[in-house]
């Protein structure tokens, strides 16, 4: 039997109005997932992601042997079983689509004492883990891919872990964190330098629960020998998730709409930094701390946006919104420019190509550059998109499509619940024209 394909049909709506809170942040969901399984004691998890990524991690965890309860939607129990608690599974452990839970789990897992073997779905078999892989292989672990370095992992048991001063070539958060992860079970000190600073969400985490650990934007440094220890944990709002709101309010006139209690991380928050350059109307009220985090209602209204230039240390603390700011910036007056974005080419698509092919679609100039863009504004008709599997990509486009002159069709939709579970109804509450068209088999597909 072919596998069905889902398709949004979206088009303008009316002004965006009211006030939502978005699922819960995605990166604090898995690592209290796996911080929570690591620790002695009991953690309880609320405003959890119900997405299939942070799923697929808690159950990777549950066949380690880890006691996971689910009290209701967005909660979880962890019954943590201490940093040698862990038990090896005969079946491969399966991360779905989710890039932050496979190499955050490398981590984890070249420090056991088992032998393990991590898998994904398509789209995350495709993507590169050698930039995780060689810095962990420097601390003695012994990790075998495919080809090209890509998964499965197959992560060998009983290597002695030393400690490692290390400066990625490339920033990344995920690979910051899981070198981080492996430095709890190394001999020594594990230091982690950045070129720009990432989101510092593992090393929040890991003070909470406990652990001796000094950072710094671009820097942080901890050594193994120490416990942790299980606590509550609050997840903000994503912002990731709220992002798509952020421009969709902005490019819509008429609208005003208020995110409730959105994280505030100042190494995410990146977008909300360019759509203020742009000229974008967005305030911050009732600010918070919430699980370790700052948080903040986000007010936003419609404002005629300008075109501008993004480079340098903006680029990684927006790297999951850049799909978005392209819409935004197809809405704005006057052409923007995007550099030093190359790290979008290895995401669950190529989302340079993909947003400036989409892009194109329904009307606009947009030349692609090695490391990023230049988008030139204009009219945008309706057409037919291609999502590419890739859920940031999908959601762009029903924000774009408010302001095209015609239905668009975007394909291949049905990733869009591994981060952002019911975002089709809550676009609709307040304003936007999102629906399910036709079921397609997957085979006909041109």
């Amino acid at each position: 039997m072919n596998p069905i394909r889902l398709d949004w049909v979206a088009r303008p709506g009316r002004p965006l109005r009211g006030s939502l809170r978005v699922p819960g942040d995605k990166s604090v969901s898995h690592r209290a997932i796996m911080l929570g399984a690591l620790a002695e004691g009991i953690t309880r998890i609320s405003g959890f992601l119900e997405g299939e990524d942070t799923r697929a991690t808690a159950q990777v965890f549950r066949q380690l042997g880890v006691r996971i309860e689910t009290p209701s939607a967005n909660e979880r129990i962890v019954h943590g079983v201490g940093l040698g608690g862990l038990k090896g599974s005969n079946a491969p452990l399966d991360c779905g689509n989710a890039g932050t839970g496979m190499r955050l789990l490398a981590g984890v897992l070249a420090g056991q004492s088992f032998d393990s073997v991590l898998v994904g779905d398509a789209s995350l078999s495709k993507r590169p883990m050698r930039r995780v892989i060689e810095p962990l292989e420097r601390m003695g672990a012994v990790i075998g891919s495919e080809a090209g370095g890509v998964p499965p992992l197959r992560i060998q048991g009983g290597c002695r872990l030393r400690g490692l001063d290390y400066t990625l070539p490339v920033a990344s958060a995920q690979v910051k964190s899981a070198l981080l992860l492996a430095g709890l079970y190394a001999d020594g000190e594990t230091v982690v330098r950045e070129p720009h600073p990432t989101r510092d969400y593992s090393e929040r985490m890991l003070a909470a629960f406990g652990w001796p650990i000094e950072f710094s934007p671009g820097f942080a440094r901890l050594s193994g020998g120490h416990r942790l220890h299980g606590r509550d944990v609050a997840v903000p709002a994503d912002f990731s998730s709220a992002a798509f709101f952020l421009v969709a309010a902005s490019i819509v006139p008429g609208s005003e709409l208020r995110l409730e209690a959105v994280g505030m991380n100042p190494r995410r928050t990146g977008l909300l930094t360019a759509l203020r350059r742009m000229g974008a109307d967005i305030r911050e009220e009732n600010a918070a701390e919430q699980g370790g985090e700052p948080v903040a209602d986000l007010v936003v209204r419609h404002a005629p946006l300008h075109g501008i230039e993004i480079e340098g240390e903006l680029v990684p603390d927006m790297i999951d919104e850049f799909p978005v700011l392209f819409v935004a910036a197809a809405c704005a007056q006057g052409v923007t420019v995007i550099r030093d974005a190359s790290e979008l080419r290895v995401k669950e698509s190529d989302r340079i190509a993909a947003m400036a092919g989409g892009l194109r679609v329904l009307g606009l100039e947009v030349e692609e550059h090695p490391d990023g863009a230049t988008i030139v504004p204009g009219r945008m008709s309706g057409g037919t998109i291609d999502s590419r599997g890739d859920h940031r990509i999908a959601m762009s486009f029903a924000v774009a499509a408010q302001r095209a002159d015609g239905d668009v069709r975007i394909g291949d939709i049905a990733n869009v619940a591994t981060s952002f579970p019911g975002f089709e109804a809550l676009a609709r509450r307040v304003g936007m024209q999102v629906d399910t068209g036709n079921e397609i088999a997957a085979s006909s597909r041109s």
